[in-house]
């Protein structure tokens, strides 16, 4: 984990200030994008989108928000974060001074309020359901697609 921040560092100090952070917590699953179509099957609820000037802030509030997920719908992907020490790429990012790991969630559906990551995951159901823009043919039971 460490050389993926140590990477990421060098990617940022070279870049600056020029460079935004942008989340998107969709199609979550545990195994990691490089696995394909033979990936474990998305099984966390589409959370957001998440956008920050500040990459150790983002990352956080993404894992919290994973955390507070409701009804257990985060405990497959917590297990394979702990299980594979990826806190520790959060917290080796700060040792490295690459950004702050307090932030602010602000909803902009709803008049820029400040919310918590549980507040903001509160009525999440904790199953994906797939809609026709968001299937992976092979992977996700495709009968439960969900009406536009």
């Amino acid at each position: 984990m460490e050389r993926i921040s140590e990477s990421t560092k060098a990617t940022i100090d070279h870049f600056g200030e020029h460079v935004c952070y942008i989340n998107v917590m969709r199609n979550m699953s545990i195994d990691c994008d490089c696995m394909g179509p033979g990936a474990a099957p998305v099984i966390t609820p589409d959370v957001g989108i998440l956008a920050s000037l500040d990459i150790l802030a983002i990352d956080n509030a993404c894992i919290d928000m994973v955390y507070s997920l409701p009804k257990d719908g985060g405990k497959a992907l917590i297990k394979r974060i702990e299980e594979q020490h990826g806190l520790r790429q959060l917290s080796y990012m700060k040792e490295l001074g690459m950004g702050n790991n307090r932030y602010a969630l602000i909803d902009i559906d709803n008049d820029d309020a400040r919310i918590t990551a549980a507040e903001a995951v509160k009525d999440l159901e904790p199953e994906w359901i797939p809609d026709r823009f968001n299937t992976f043919p092979g992977r996700n039971d495709l009968k439960k697609m969900r009406p536009f």
